[in-house]
């Protein structure tokens, strides 16, 4: 994988946690560019996130941070918009602008629309204030409801992939929110056979097999191999 343990001053690092959907989109594409990096283990269920080291990084205590030389930036759609302009090296934008625009729609329906209602001070928060097992049935509303949305999207629009037959930013988002909706909350993706044929082509693609939770060095199974 593209990433490292260390590296010098001058190496991008980037501060993520092996689970997060949205440091899974980071790292996507920093493999699709070619982009050696330094990875930084925030561990979110010991708290890591809301350390006076990482608060100064990111002041809202989210993963992922990104940091380039001097330049500090957080949230992943940021990010990649950062990476997209600077190291133009396998471009994840296409030239057309409506294209361009269903991408955008894409991106933010997973964005806005589905994991933030499965993230993890969301969910302690319903099972807290609801009830037991309460929190698994809301991710999965929201789920089923934002893949309602996305299989109806995508319908005229998809090729080899969500827009085409060229990975852009709509896929870098899906695969890890798929990836998520099945190996941890049992999401039914009989129901979505237009995304279900996406995840089956982002599972051969080598960038997107490196950034997968079960190959980053903070998955405690992986350690444990």
């Amino acid at each position: 994988m593209m990433a490292s343990g260390s590296g010098d001053k001058n190496q991008l690092k980037l501060y993520s946690y092996y689970r997060s959907s949205c440091s899974y989109r980071v790292r996507t594409a920093l493999n699709l560019k070619g982009l050696k990096y330094e990875y930084k283990a925030v561990n979110l269920l010991k708290g890591e996130q809301f350390s006076p080291e990482f608060t100064e990084l990111n002041p809202i205590g989210y993963v992922p941070v990104l940091v380039d030389g001097e330049f500090i930036v957080s949230d992943s759609f940021a990010i990649i918009m950062y990476l997209e302009e600077k190291y133009p090296q396998h471009p994840l934008l296409p030239q057309d602008l409506q294209k361009r625009g269903i991408n955008y729609q894409a991106a933010n329906i997973v964005s806005s629309g589905i994991q933030p209602f499965q993230n993890l001070a969301t969910l302690k928060y319903i099972e807290e204030k609801v009830g037991p097992g309460e929190d698994l049935s809301w991710v999965k509303h929201h789920i089923t409801k934002g893949f309602a949305a996305l299989e109806k999207l995508l319908k005229g629009h998809a090729g080899r992939y969500a827009t085409g037959d060229e990975v852009f930013l709509a896929d870098l988002f899906l695969a890890p929110q798929m990836h998520g909706s099945i190996k941890r909350f049992n999401v039914d993706m009989t129901q979505f056979p237009l995304l279900s044929r996406l995840n089956e082509e982002y599972n051969k693609i080598p960038a997107f097999q490196d950034a997968m939770p079960e190959n980053q060095p903070d998955n405690p199974l992986a350690s444990a191999v």
